[in-house]
Formats: C-alpha cells, sequence, structure tokens
C-alpha cells in the first residue's frame, strides 16, 4: 500500500530530518517500520518534498527517476544522518566514526552528479532544474553540521522523530504540536485522572 505522504510527515523542518523520519519507531524495535522498504515510495517521497521542502530547496523540485537503482545510497544517507545526529541530539556530542559516516555516505549521494551548489547564497543551485533526489539530501544533511543548527536538532519526547527547532527561544517539545504534543497531553491528563480515581477509591484493579 503507497504512503500518503502528508504534512505531518514532513514535521522535520528539513528534508534530511524528514527523510531520516521515514523509520517510524526507532525507539521501538517491536513496533518500528521503514517507509522506504518499497523503493518506489522514495520517488513518491520527492515528488510530496518538492513542494513541502521549496523554501529550503529555493523552489528546485526534485528528481528520483529510478528509485531502485539509488534506493541503497539513499539509505545509507538517511541512516548515517539519523546516527550523527541523534547521538549529538541525545548527548550533545558525535563519535567520529558516526561523523565520518554521515559525510562518506554525503560524497557518495553527490557523486555521480555535477552541479553548481552555492550560487548567491542559493544552497541547492539554479532552480530551473530539478536535482537528484540523493543529491539534494546530501546537501540538506550537510547543512545541519553548521553549529547554529546543529544545537537546535531534537528528539521528539513522543515519537522520538528528529526535527530542527526554530522556535525563538529552542523550546520546543515535539515535533508536531498538533500531533505529537497533543498525544502527549492527552496521555498526561489521563494518568492524572486515572491517579485522581485511585486516591478516591474508585480506580481499584
Amino acid at each position: 500500500m503507497s504512503v500518503i505522504w502528508t504534512p505531518h510527515r514532513f514535521t522535520g523542518g528539513v528534508l534530511a530530518l524528514d527523510t531520516a523520519n521515514t523509520v517510524v519507531l526507532r525507539h521501538d524495535a517491536s513496533r518500528s517500520f521503514d517507509r522506504f522498504e518499497d523503493p518506489a515510495e522514495i520517488g513518491r517521497f520527492a515528488e510530496a518534498a518538492s513542494s513541502f521542502r521549496s523554501a529550503e530547496l529555493g523552489g528546485r523540485r526534485l528528481a528520483a527517476p529510478n528509485p531502485t537503482l539509488v534506493h541503497g545510497k539513499v539509505l545509507a544517507i538517511r541512516e548515517a544522518t539519523d546516527g550523527a545526529l541523534r547521538a549529538n541530539a541525545d548527548a550533545g556530542s558525535m563519535p567520529s566514526g558516526a561523523l565520518q559516516a554521515m559525510l562518506a555516505s554525503c560524497v557518495d549521494g553527490l557523486d555521480a552528479h555535477r552541479y553548481e551548489l552555492s550560487l548567491s547564497g542559493r544552497p541547492f543551485g539554479d532552480p530551473s532544474t530539478p536535482i537528484a533526489f540523493e543529491a539534494a539530501l546530501s546537501v540538506s544533511a550537510l547543512s545541519l553540521l553548521a553549529p547554529e543548527r546543529l544545537g537546535r536538532i531534537k528528539i521528539c519526547g513522543n515519537c522520538g522523530w528528529l526535527f530542527l527547532d526554530s522556535s525563538r527561544n529552542s523550546s520546543r517539545l515535539w515535533c508536531d504540536m498538533a500531533v505529537c504534543g497533543n498525544r502527549q497531553k492527552a496521555r498526561r491528563h489521563y494518568k492524572r485522572h486515572r491517579g485522581l480515581q485511585g486516591e478516591d477509591g474508585h480506580g481499584g484493579a
């Protein structure tokens, strides 16, 4: 069954984090699943991301004409990026091996392409022509290593997705307040309600 690429699936804030989040529930091996297990979803994701990440991409469209061909390369970038950035978000630093793996995968993502990628402040280059998804993914991932961005990458307290906290005081706790934030609020309300019932003698087994 095809994935419906809704706005919620693009709450990472940038292309590289949205892509990292295509693995759902990484923190729960019994329930985790990969939305890119079917290579065809890479093409559908790229099409949706062209719209949802238009500002980041400078209006440049993403191209993934042969998702099966780039499947392994995309997954390598995704996993190395998640590993390095998640470690930094969790511990405030990243192992050198994780950084090396991320850099190597991004180099591989750019290796087969020849683009001008920093024209007049446009990191993704000429908006009039498409850019290969794996190349754009590499550029997006590398941009997150800038100190002012790296320190704002967080792990959602509900679903475990990575997101770039763009709030003024860097106080966001959830990737999506309307989804994860509300779910956490509902859980807290339920627990408080159950606790009150227990105190009143109405919440027994």
